[in-house]
C-alpha cells in the first residue's frame, strides 16, 4: 500500500460519501430490506418469549435490546462479506484496489453502511416490544443509552472492518461469514452475558469491542458501569481498525501476487 495516499482532510467526507452511496444502495436491494426487517423482529419475540418462559420479567426490555444488537451484528457481518462478494460480482473489486484511495477507507463506508441499516434492528426490535409484548421503555440511563448505542454500532462496524480484510481473498466469503454470526454475539453477551459461558471462553470475549459495547448498551438499559465500558468499546475499536489497515496491506499484497480478485 506504499505511496497510496489521502489527504486527511478529505477522510471524513470521503466516508460520509460512501456511507451514503451504500446505504442508499442497500436500501434498494429486496434482500437486504427483507433481511433488515424481518430477522431482528424474529430476534425480538423468541429473546422476549425465552426471558418469560424463564421467569424473568423485568429484563424483557433487555431482550428486546438484545436482539436489536443481533441484528446489528447480522446485518454488518453478512454486509462486510457480501460487501466484497459484490463487487467481485460486479467487476469493481479489482478497480477499488488499484484505485489511488486506501483499500482500508473504501471497506470502511461499507461496513458502516451495514451498520447504520442495522440500527434499523434496534429502534424496530423495541417498538415491536412495546406495542406486542407490553414492554414497559424504562432505561435506566436514556441519555447514556443513546450514546452507547452509536459506540456500540462503530465497534460492530470495525470488527466487521477486520473481518472484510480477510474476506478480500476469499471466493465465497459468505461461506465464513454464515458459521461466524452465532459465536461472535455469544461471545460479546449481546443477548446473554458472557458470565454464564464456560471460563475459557471469557479472554475471546474479553478482546472483542463488541462484548464492551455491548455491556454498556446493557448498562445504560437496566443499570450499571456505562462510561467503563464505553471507553473500552472505543479503544478496542481503534485497535481493530488499525489491526484492519495492516492485514488489508498484506491481503493485498498477497492477492496481487497470487492473481485471486477475479472469479476466474
Amino acid at each position: 500500500m506504499s505511496g497510496r495516499t489521502v489527504d486527511p482532510r478529505r477522510v471524513p467526507r470521503l466516508i460520509l460519501v460512501g456511507v451514503r452511496t451504500h446505504v442508499s444502495y442497500m436500501s434498494r436491494s429486496p434482500i437486504e430490506i427483507t433481511f433488515a426487517v424481518l430477522v431482528p423482529l424474529v430476534y425480538a419475540t423468541l429473546a422476549v418469549y425465552l426471558f418469560r418462559a424463564a421467569g424473568d420479567p423485568d429484563r424483557l426490555l433487555t431482550a428486546s435490546v438484545g436482539a436489536g444488537l443481533m441484528g446489528i451484528w447480522g446485518s454488518v457481518l453478512f454486509g462486510s462479506g457480501g460487501a466484497v462478494q459484490n463487487q467481485r460480482w460486479l467487476g469493481t473489486l479489482e478497480t477499488l484496489v488499484v484505485a489511488p484511495t486506501p483499500l482500508a477507507l473504501v471497506l470502511l463506508p461499507i461496513t458502516l453502511a451495514t451498520a447504520v441499516i442495522g440500527t434499523y434492528a434496534m429502534g424496530a426490535t423495541v417498538l415491536w416490544g412495546v406495542l406486542l409484548f407490553d414492554v414497559p421503555l424504562d432505561f435506566a440511563h436514556p441519555l447514556l443509552f443513546l450514546v452507547a448505542v452509536p459506540v456500540c454500532v462503530l465497534a460492530l462496524g470495525m470488527t466487521g472492518l477486520l473481518l472484510a480484510a480477510t474476506f478480500v481473498l476469499l471466493r465465497n466469503a459468505n461461506a465464513l461469514a454464515n458459521p461466524l454470526d452465532t459465536p461472535v454475539w455469544l461471545l460479546s453477551g449481546l443477548l446473554v452475558p458472557v458470565t454464564v459461558l464456560p471460563a475459557w471462553t471469557h479472554p475471546v470475549s474479553w478482546a472483542l469491542p463488541t462484548t464492551w459495547g455491548a455491556r454498556a448498551v446493557h448498562a445504560a438499559t437496566s443499570g450499571g458501569d456505562v462510561l467503563g465500558p464505553l471507553l473500552l468499546a472505543a479503544g478496542l475499536g481503534a485497535v481493530y481498525a488499525l489491526a484492519a489497515v495492516l492485514v488489508l496491506g498484506r491481503v493485498e499484497r498477497r492477492a496481487r501476487a497470487a492473481a485471486t480478485l477475479a472469479l476466474t
